[in-house]
This record gives structure tokens, C-alpha cells and sequence, in this order.
């Protein structure tokens, strides 16, 4: 492979569950070999679970927004990438920068602050349940259950009134959109600061992350607002996606179901596998090298663009031995990638597992008879947006 016939990612799934093709061959082949992306810059493409793990903890590789291009077309990333982080936006930061503002933040998403906001999401849950036997089949999972449910805990987090969720949710859809313009999407991102500003500035609900942070007088209010922005769209999305992408798979794998239906024991270990198979960030993440760095049998000069495919990385037989390419709730699912590694990991990603933990049993505990109201080529896959899912999924029961 030279820098002349470089290709572009690729994109097109042969399954809603499965990754591009082309990725596993990548991996196989040439682990960390050239791509084209869409301004024309010839980078790196990284699909091993071992040259990712690599690049992610090693701090010669920047997640600074500057160096930033997104690895497939998405135009609603031309005003963040290529330019300084927004106040508070962490994930576009290093150290030290990203250090100051991470640790005003990792407390309140410990495993064991999650386990005490456990009866909380449980209360939710129910209430949602509820609802939906009342709504009667069929129902669209997402608007009924996989988005209400992280939406009302992270508002319940953060202090945001759940009453604002239409205004965030649109404005957050617009932000993880690959088709919106540069404009469009500045303009969200312009809206939801304005209202975690305002918010922030009027101390939100008491108990909140943001007024914490405000009393805590360490960020200022524009990083306050940045902070809520970032928690308030991955928070709901990402997790969302998750939901609804594995209440999917399992109802589309009859005898995994059964298994997790059966066996309770299985239910944490199900939760990590689902989210190894499906990996919902399905475009990875982004990496650029602070200096000339020799990785993989490869020179990767300054500035050039690297792209670490989560989702390879996580069907990687090297480090999954067992047939990584099925779907597995018994599988050992230690050491997947799909909260990323390194600084960077998602800082969220107790907070999802919990919700997942206590959402899915739930759901399929009180409809064991769910099924798909719709043929499994009819619900409408979310390949339009940075983070993978279904945009609708309809049951009954």
C-alpha cells in the first residue's frame, strides 16, 4: 500500500451487527496500513487490538482538536476539528489541560456512585415499563424506553430539568450527525451552551453535577457549560444507541436470549460483550503523532492523522481467541475497547454499564415475549450518524 492508491474508510455493514468486511481483512493483513480521508490527507488506519491499545496510552499521540479530521465525511465536524477545544470539551484535550478538568469530574462516576444511584435508574425503569404496557403493542423501543432512560439519568446527574429534554435531544442528533452542514451544527452546539450557561448561572437543580461544580469554584462557568454540554449529548446518545442496538441482537440471537433470560449470573457479563460485538463508536477514534513515531513496522511522521478503529480492535482473534466474530454472553470479555483506553477512556462508562445492567433484564423480565414488529431488514439502521444504532426499533409482545 502506498500514499497513491490509499483507500478511504470503509463504511458499507453486511449485517446490522457486523462491522465493514474490509476491516477484518486490514487487521489481518496490514494492521496499521494508509487511508485516505475525506479532505484528501493520506493517514493511518490502525485495526489490531494491540497496536490500538498502544497508540491510546502512549502520549506522543494527541486527541488535541487541532490535528483532528474526521475519518469519513462529516461536515458537521469542520467548525470543532482543525481548531482549539471548546471550554470544558475534554475529550479534545491533552494533559494537562485534560488532567485539570477529568479530575474535578471522576468522582462522581465511580463504580460505587453508581451503585447508589442504582435504585434511582430502577424506579425509572419501572415507570418506563409501565408506560409501555399501558401504550400497548406494537411500540418504537427508542422513543419508549433505550432514549428516555439515559436521557432522565443524566439530566437527574447533571441538574438539567428533564422538562428540556425535546430542545437538547434535537440539538444533540444534529451534533452526531454525519449529513448536517458546518453551519447547522455550530448552531447546536451554540444552542446548548447557551443552555447549560444559563442553567449553570442559575444553579440548576441543588444536587447537580453542574451546581457542584460551580461550588467547587475550580472551572469556570464557560468550562462549567462545556463540561454539561459533553455529558449531556454522549450521555444520552451513546448509551441509548447501546440500548436499543442490543435489545436488537439479542431478540435477533433466540438462543443467546434464552441463555440471558435464564441465567442471571450472565447478565453483567452479557452487558461487556454486548458492548465488545456491537462497539456503537463504529468509526473510532482519532490520533495524530506530536513527533515522528515508529509503531507497527511503520514511521508515522508529525501531524499526520491516525484513525484506531474500535470495532476491528474488538473482533481482534488475537486477543478475543474464541470465535470473536460470533456473539458470545458467555465469552471472557476482558480487555475490549469500546469505552476506548488510556486518559481518554470514557468517563461515563460506569454510568452505562449500570444503566445497561439494570435496563435490559428489566425489559425482557417483564415482556419475555418481546419480538420484533417489523422484519429484521425493515428497522432502519443509524449508519447516518457517528454513533452506531437504530434510529427506530419496533416491537411487541
Amino acid at each position: 500500500m502506498t500514499p497513491l492508491n490509499a483507500p478511504p474508510h470503509p463504511t458499507a455493514r453486511p449485517t446490522p451487527f457486523d462491522p465493514p468486511p474490509e476491516l477484518a481483512h486490514y487487521r489481518e493483513h496490514e494492521p496499521i496500513r494508509r487511508m485516505r480521508y475525506p479532505d484528501g490527507h493520506v493517514g493511518w488506519l490502525v485495526t489490531s487490538h494491540g497496536l490500538a491499545r498502544s497508540i491510546l496510552a502512549d502520549p506522543r499521540f494527541s486527541a488535541r482538536s487541532e490535528f483532528k479530521r474526521p475519518p469519513v465525511s462529516r461536515p458537521g465536524a469542520d467548525p470543532f476539528y482543525g481548531a482549539p477545544a471548546l471550554p470544558g470539551w475534554l475529550v479534545d484535550m491533552d494533559a494537562p489541560e485534560h488532567t485539570r478538568i477529568r479530575q474535578r469530574l471522576a468522582g462522581k462516576f465511580t463504580a460505587r456512585r453508581m451503585r447508589e444511584m442504582r435504585p434511582g435508574i430502577e424506579r425509572i425503569i419501572d415507570g418506563l415499563l409501565d408506560q409501555m404496557e399501558r401504550d400497548h403493542p406494537p411500540v418504537d423501543l427508542v422513543e419508549t424506553f433505550a432514549l428516555p432512560v439515559p436521557s432522565l439519568m443524566i439530566c437527574e446527574l447533571l441538574g438539567v430539568p428533564y422538562s428540556e429534554r425535546a430542545e437538547f435531544q434535537r440539538n444533540s442528533e444534529t451534533l452526531f450527525s454525519l449529513e448536517v452542514t458546518a453551519d447547522e451544527a455550530a448552531a447546536a452546539m451554540d444552542r446548548l451552551y447557551g443552555f447549560l450557561r444559563a442553567l449553570a448561572a442559575t444553579g440548576g437543580q441543588r444536587d447537580g453535577l453542574l451546581t457542584m461544580l460551580a461550588e467547587d469554584g475550580t472551572l469556570n462557568a464557560e468550562e462549567i457549560a462545556g463540561v454539561g454540554v459533553l455529558l449531556l449529548t454522549a450521555g444520552h446518545e451513546s448509551t441509548s444507541s447501546s440500548l436499543a442496538l442490543s435489545t436488537f441482537t439479542l431478540l435477533s440471537h433466540p438462543e443467546q436470549l434464552t441463555k440471558f433470560k435464564e441465567r442471571p449470573e450472565l447478565v453483567d457479563n452479557a452487558v461487556e460483550e454486548l458492548l465488545r460485538y456491537l462497539t456503537v463508536f463504529h468509526f473510532g477514534v482519532p490520533r495524530t503523532p506530536l513527533e515522528d513515531v515508529e509503531i507497527g513496522g511503520h514511521l508515522l511522521r508529525t501531524g499526520e492523522s491516525i484513525t484506531v478503529s474500535l470495532p476491528a480492535a474488538n473482533r481482534d482473534p488475537q486477543w478475543f481467541t474464541q470465535a470473536p466474530e460470533q456473539f458470545d454472553i458467555e465469552r471472557r470479555t476482558v480487555g475490549h475497547l469500546a469505552f476506548g483506553y488510556g486518559i481518554h477512556q470514557c468517563l461515563g462508562q460506569n454510568l452505562v454499564r449500570m444503566e445497561m445492567r439494570a435496563a435490559l433484564p428489566a425489559l425482557f423480565g417483564r415482556f419475555p415475549g418481546l419480538a420484533l414488529a417489523v422484519p429484521a431488514e425493515e428497522v432502519p439502521l443509524s449508519t447516518d450518524m457517528s454513533v452506531y444504532g437504530v434510529h427506530r426499533l419496533p416491537v411487541t409482545w
